[in-house]
């Protein structure tokens, strides 16, 4: 009952003979590609394939989860639901062994073929309440990752979860350490308008699951309640941002999230979602009266001890040689410290260009009033970081920020004529920071900001060349506005008559941007880019009630979007103020890039309309080619519609035409409502000429 793949052992003397839980055939493709790609090459399967459970299994942001925790290579690991692997690989980096527990046999499989270089991995694939008996109670860290809401389905009986623990508690070591990564019920998310994880549906969670389901995720302190009843008596919350699926940050009670770090909230690869408020400003809010462990997407959920570590930031959806990741902690002497770690080997080149870049930058900005904050690197055998100093201090951008908030554009100009003086200072030096930006600077006596010296804390991104300040400053700008809707209210001329910049040197800095974030990414793609591939939608409900506003009018114009499944009334709207008068309408409208063609009914009566005007992009609309304009009547020369019915309808079909990420479509247009008898005639007689 014992098989190798490589170096990974399986045990199938549990497995019932028959896999209970599958996704279908995917399971089947991922199999093929475990077989085939190396995982270098799982990246580039994930663009090309463009689904969410290649990404889900395959993405290496998964790991970020698990390689914060200081394992050691004397540590034994147990992963329970170790399903297709996409942590057993850094476990097994990290530890000296790991057992891994699956009910899936394809599952397992994957997980593998997909480590089959690691010879410190056995996989036991079965019931988990079958194989528990046989393992061992000497396991330094148990993981539960995305594992403990299956509670139910694992265990089953009136107490599932509390069940679950007391079973896994007795397999720790002593001084041992209970993972358990989760999502938390009332997480933000889900008010603002995801669906819940695991059932699909709207607010299952909020609503305490009054539907029923064998799948329960818990707030905080449904999640201690749960411990205390086990007897737990040590247990620590860590909050995996934006969730604990692709974590890029990772907060502690010690180190909470503060106002405008939070704004990656998009995180819909798996469905559609709604999108009731900005999740952004609900996120400050929450920040500022030290809510967010309660609002939180997911928990990670240690019993045992705490760690030394208090925060993590990472930095590695990014080509290889730039990936990193840092921490904020407790050293050995008490003191908080601030590490940035190479991700991988190719990246170690990266860390210690960070000591170069402060040598060469505090050589530029001495005398000036610009610190630089301390960098020391560590490069040996065991080990390579740069060490930073932990500064007190309020970010230049939140300063900014209190400015746009109070509406006193004047303040917000002399912050940033200062931060432009501080930036200049020295400019003909061959050594500039491109990432330059609000966030990276702190501002230790926010009531002083002018009199005293701010201190640049990240500056990876430094070259050994000048760099014109107004190019900074724009790219500055340009990330600060970037970052956070409600900061358009910042009136962007007023920035470039500052810093002298034409709109023409605007472009070419987005430009420039623009390569230099391909620049960082190099040849995959951003997980914002992978977003727009497997093209989930926002849908803002906001937008549709505005949009329903003219509804009941006589003269009402009612738009229809197909992008891909044919048309439906979910993907209609009525545009306001559409009749100019009784005989005239104009429509300038918004047009996404993935809209096929769109529907124009331009009233609910036959009638006669002359396109006087109709352009997409600018650029006029062929509408004399048959393929770009269709309708639901016959069409007179020049550009005259004549409808024989009370559904009358324009059809652009712009998937004809040169599409951008975002269109705009106008038309200006005269009608006439004729009775159907007069149009029916009409029509015939044009039918009769034609």
């Amino acid at each position: 009952m014992l098989d190798e793949i490589g170096k990974v052992k399986l045990d199938y003397s549990k497995y019932p003979g028959e896999d209970f839980y599958c996704d279908g055939t995917v399971e089947d493709e991922m199999l093929d590609i475990v077989k085939n790609y190396s995982p270098v090459e799982y990246a580039k399967v994930i663009e090309e394939r463009r689904s969410w459970p290649i990404l889900y299994h395959l993405s290496a942001l998964r790991e970020n989860i698990v390689d914060w925790i200081p394992m050691k290579k004397t540590d034994k690991v147990l992963e329970v639901g170790s399903g297709c692997g996409a942590i057993t690989g850094t476990l097994a980096r990290k530890a000296g062994s790991v057992t891994c527990v699956d009910l899936s046999k394809k599952r397992s499989l994957i997980n593998a073929y997909r480590h089959s270089e690691c010879d410190n991995v056995t996989i036991h694939v079965g019931n988990f309440k079958d194989i528990e008996p046989e393992l061992p109670k000497d396991y330094d860290y148990i993981c539960l990752i995305g594992v403990f809401e299956y509670g139910q389905g694992y265990i089953g009986g009136q107490t599932p979860y509390q069940d679950f623990l007391n079973i896994l508690l007795p397999h720790l070591a002593k001084g041992g350490r209970l993972i358990i990564a989760i999502e938390n019920k009332y997480g933000l998310k889900y008010f603002a308008g995801c669906k819940e994880d695991h059932l699909g549906t709207w607010f299952s969670g909020i609503e305490n699951y009054v539907d029923g389901g064998g799948v329960r995720t818990f707030s905080r302190r449904g999640l201690e309640r749960i411990f205390r009843s086990c007897g737990v008596q040590e247990y620590h919350f860590y909050y995996p941002y934006p969730d604990y699926k692709f974590m890029t940050a990772l907060y502690s009670d010690a180190y909470l999230p503060g106002k405008g770090e939070l704004t990656n909230n998009l995180r819909n690869f798996d469905r559609d979602r709604m999108l009731l408020f900005d999740e952004k400003n609900a996120f400050d809010g929450i920040a500022e009266d030290g809510l967010f462990p309660v609002f939180s997407n997911s928990y990670i959920a240690v019993i045992g001890a705490d760690f030394d570590v208090k925060y993590v930031k990472y930095s590695n959806d990014r080509a290889p040689e730039y990936a990193i990741k840092t921490e904020i902690g407790r050293n050995a002497s008490g003191e908080i410290s601030v590490r940035k770690y190479p991700m991988c080997s190719a990246a170690k080149e990266h860390i210690r260009g960070m000591a170069a870049a402060y040598d060469k930058l505090s050589e530029r900005f001495r005398g000036g009033m610009l610190e630089i904050n301390r960098c020391e690197l560590t490069d040996n055998e065991a080990e390579c970081f740069a060490g930073f100093e932990f500064v007190q201090g309020t970010p230049l951008s939140e300063l900014m920020d209190r400015c746009l908030d109070r509406g006193d554009t004047e303040g917000f100009l002399k912050l940033f004529r200062e931060y432009v003086k501080r930036i200049s200072y020295h400019s003909e030096y061959p050594v500039a920071d491109f990432d330059l930006i609000f966030a990276n600077i702190l501002v230790p006596k926010p009531a002083q900001w002018d009199k005293e010296k701010w201190t640049l804390i990240d500056y990876e991104w430094t070259f050994g060349k000048t760099i014109d300040t107004k190019e900074l400053a724009f790219r500055a700008i340009y990330c600060y506005l970037m970052e956070d809707d409600k900061r358009n209210k910042l009136n962007l001329d007023l920035i470039l008559e500052e810093l002298g910049i034409t709109e023409e040197d605007a472009e070419n800095y987005r430009e420039q941007e623009k390569n230099f974030q391909n620049f960082v990414t190099g040849k995959h793609m951003a997980m914002t880019q992978i977003h727009d591939l497997i093209g989930c939608r926002v849908m803002v409900p906001q937008k549709w009630i505005e949009k329903y506003a003219d509804s009941g009018n006589v003269n009402r114009v009612q738009i229809y979007e197909d992008r891909g499944n044919g048309y439906s009334e979910e993907e209609s709207y009525f545009v306001r103020d559409a009749y100019q008068g009784e005989n005239l309408i104009e429509l300038e409208l918004k047009v996404s890039g993935d809209v096929r063609q769109l529907r124009i009914d331009p009233a609910f009566d036959s009638c006669v309309v002359r396109i006087q005007e109709m352009t997409f992009n600018g650029e006029a609309v062929p509408f004399d080619r048959r393929k770009v304009l269709i309708v639901n009547g016959r069409i007179a020369k020049p550009a005259t519609l004549i409808f024989p019915t009370v559904d009358p309808n324009i059809n652009v079909i712009l998937s004809e035409l040169d599409r951008k990420p975002e269109n705009t479509l106008y038309a200006r247009m005269e009608i006439v409502r004729v009775p159907v008898t007069m149009t029916q005639e009409m029509a015939n007689a044009v039918k009769r000429i034609i």
